[in-house]
């Protein structure tokens, strides 16, 4: 018998949301402190400032916490990348507790977050979705600072992708 749906998004949203945080405190943990601060021009965010940003989007759509979105762009350099990087994970392992805990009906109650009313589910969504293309930029600005490939699709290799199951 397949699993609920509720179940299976909730089981996405976690594991996809674990998967992403794990992803950016790599990231954090091969640049240095001027890497996650620097930026090619003025209307460009750095590392830092997508990371303090994540950390605000959880708070807000997840955790119903006040947020100074305006200082997560001004940031410039204020914050280390070990502390950025124990912000983040605090963060996201409070939002994965909260998303644990809900309940099917609960998906389904409207919220009203940053002047949208929008269901727990969409809200869930939202972050999902808005965590992986932060995360996708700071993969990509990684690879830019270091020139590393950072070998998070290494088991797609020739060699064993027909033993690797993917969606």
């Amino acid at each position: 018998m397949a699993a609920p749906l509720d179940a299976l998004f909730l089981r996405f949203a976690t594991s996809k949301l674990a998967q992403l945080s794990a992803r950016i405190v790599d990231c954090l943990g091969r640049l240095s402190d001027d890497q996650i601060w620097s930026r090619g021009s003025e209307n460009q965010n750095a590392v830092g400032n997508l990371v303090l940003h994540l950390c605000g989007n959880l708070r807000q759509w997840i955790l119903s916490g006040a947020r100074d979105r305006d200082a997560e762009f001004a940031a410039s350099g204020e914050v280390s990348g070990a502390e950025l990087a124990a912000r983040l994970q605090t963060m996201v392992n409070a939002a994965l507790a909260v998303i644990r805990n809900t309940t099917a009906e609960r998906l389904g109650e409207t919220v009203s977050i940053q002047g949208y009313e929008v269901s727990v589910l969409e809200a869930f969504g939202h972050v999902t979705e808005h965590f992986a293309q932060h995360t996708g930029q700071i993969i990509y600005a990684t690879k830019l600072l270091t020139g590393a490939d950072l070998g998070y699709y290494r088991h797609l290799s020739k060699a064993s992708a027909h033993q690797e199951k993917t969606p």
